[in-house]
């Protein structure tokens, strides 16, 4: 495997300006794009193993959430919402020069895609024509294919609270060994993995400093996280539906067949409601698929290849 090359773009919030870090494989010059985005406490070397697939195909281009991984913590921690994400993945899509990227989003990075396509689609319906004075409609950031990683519209709401029990929590470890135990108790939704994986996901979770091994995210995430109740979740369910109906080309679903995030009865709605949907389960696997193994690697190389 090759390193990928460390690139990042300055996003703005209301406190401020911040860089957002993301790692870069394959041509710096191919105009055919993914973009990976990670899970809620994960960063976007979650996606190495399928960035090495997919580099003679694609530019592949795996952020760092803000609050996350190398990129720069928030001034104010109540702007770590998908608001904000949508508007730091714009303009990251900028810095890429190009109007249509293919995505693939684990959870969070799922809904910030999903949140991405309904503020695409909403603009087009609601921006002012200008006619010739204006830019040509056709002119304008477009979603390709779609890889929806373990999540959808409707969220359940012990899922969400499981997750959120562990994101705000200050933990840090001696050794390396006791992070790696750590992350095992925590994610045991990620399924069977050699204790080589399981070291491999940690490496991107913790880091080593002061002679202590720490969460490599802001803890501060749990903030917004706090406010996340059944009647917000509700009230987004809408917008989100809209937006994933709105998808005009092909799109993967992932699940894990004992996820408690995305329901079977979800995944069954959301083929029902997207005719270019097609859906692959994991077995044996909860919350979320990490994507690192053949048997998870293989489906996506085939859905974004073909």
């Amino acid at each position: 495997m090759t390193e990928p090359r460390l690139e990042y773009v300055m996003c703005a919030s209301p406190s401020g300006v911040h860089r957002m870090a993301y790692w870069e494989w394959g041509d710096a010059g191919n105009e055919k794009v993914l973009v990976c985005v990670h899970g809620l406490t994960r960063c976007g070397r979650d996606f190495d193993e399928l960035a090495t697939r997919l580099a003679s195909h694609y530019r592949v281009v795996c952020p760092d959430v803000v609050g996350r991984g190398r990129s720069d913590w928030l001034v104010d921690p109540s702007a770590y919402t998908v608001p904000q994400y949508i508007s730091d993945m714009l303009t990251l899509v900028a810095r890429l020069d190009v109007e249509q990227v293919d995505w693939l989003g684990t959870s969070m990075g799922g809904l910030i895609g999903l949140g991405l396509a309904g503020a695409l689609a909403m603009s087009a319906l609601q921006r002012p024509q200008r006619g010739e004075f204006g830019l040509p409609a056709a002119r304008t950031v477009r979603l390709g294919k779609v890889v929806l990683n373990d999540i959808g519209p409707r969220l359940d709401v012990q899922g969400i609270a499981r997750i959120a029990g562990y994101v705000g929590s200050d933990v840090s470890f001696d050794t390396f060994d006791e992070a790696v135990a750590y992350v095992q108790s925590v994610s045991a939704g990620f399924g069977p993995h050699s204790q080589a994986l399981w070291k491999r996901l940690t490496r991107d979770m913790f880091n080593q400093q002061d002679g202590r091994w720490v969460r490599h995210y802001d803890l501060r995430l749990a903030a917004p996280m706090a406010l996340q109740d059944e009647a917000a979740l509700k009230a987004a369910e809408f917008m989100l539906w809209s937006a994933y109906e709105s998808l005009a080309l092909p799109v993967l679903l992932l699940r894990g067949e004992e996820s408690d995030v995305l329901s079977r009865e979800t995944a069954d709605e959301m083929l029902a409601r997207n005719g270019q949907a097609q859906l692959v389960e994991f077995h044996g696997v909860g919350h979320a698929p990490t994507l690192l193994t053949e048997e998870q690697i293989a489906p996506i190389e085939r859905f974004l290849c073909s």
